[in-house]
């Protein structure tokens, strides 16, 4: 399929991104559209929302999921966001549930829901599952829309790492150089991931999930979150779509053979 025409017909790759403040979804998004500017936000209707009333609105505790995030450096991604599931927010549940409901209902493949993102952030340590984020994998079935957990803030299991390291006897220098590895095995086979795909309790488990350490640095990327996104996508089209749109793995469009 001719890329050129799969944009023609479909347009822009819509994805939900969730995850409550501070887990870093903007340093995220920033990194996938290779910008360090911030998004321009459209209302469900296509209308820009200026910054002061989106200002105003936010600090009211207003949030409207249908609003559309775009960066104008890849204006080929359209972003959602939903700023998760504290402890007692059923209401912003229901309102997740009910726009991956009524995006799934779209006749149109353009206004449909592509992809989701769940960020969760591990900067704290022993870090489980919110009740919030149990209850999404537990409740809500996203039928064909791919769920991909990101892990974020994942450095901050290096320095856990590095301490376990420097108690067994490593040098400094050792510790350092071997705290990510350590920490990569460790998550693999650890309570997080055996409970995510493995319980009982959780009926709709995502389809992967990657791993995002030190997002905040300059010379962060997001390569293995493209890669396992694209590798989500059942749909020819959709998934030809995101790896032309995508603008940071030049080995994930060669590998699905893509001519921008």
């Amino acid at each position: 399929m001719d890329p050129a025409k799969i944009r023609e017909k479909i347009g822009r790759f819509r994805i939900l991104v969730i995850g409550r403040a501070n887990a870093g979804k903007t340093t995220i998004l920033q990194r996938v559209c290779n910008t360090r500017e911030n998004p321009e936000i459209y209302n469900g209707a296509g209308k820009k929302i200026d910054a002061a009333v989106l200002r105003a609105s936010t600090e009211r505790g207003e949030h409207d999921i249908e609003n559309e995030m775009v960066f104008r450096n890849n204006p080929g991604f359209i972003f959602h966001d939903s700023r998760g599931f504290e402890a007692g927010s059923e209401l912003e549940f229901e309102k997740v549930k009910t726009f991956i409901a009524n995006r799934s209902k779209k006749t149109k493949i353009q206004d449909q829901l592509h992809a989701i993102w769940y960020c969760i952030p591990m900067d704290e340590e022993s870090r489980m599952f919110t009740q919030g984020e149990i209850k999404f994998f537990s409740q809500c079935d996203t039928g064909n829309i791919p769920v991909i957990v990101l892990f974020t803030k994942f450095d901050a299991l290096y320095d856990i790492a590095y301490g376990q390291l420097k108690s067994k006897g490593a040098s400094m220098e050792e510790a350092e150089e071997l705290a990510p590895k350590h920490a990569d095995e460790s998550f693999a086979v650890g309570v997080q991931l055996t409970f995510l795909y493995h319980s009982k309790d959780i009926r709709h488990p995502p389809k992967c999930h990657v791993c995002l350490p030190n997002m905040d640095k300059d010379d962060a990327g997001c390569e293995s979150l493209m890669e396992r996104t694209a590798g989500t996508l059942d749909n020819e089209a959709l998934q030809q779509l995101f790896v032309s749109t995508q603008q940071t793995n030049l080995e994930l469009c060669m590998k699905y053979a893509v001519q921008k």
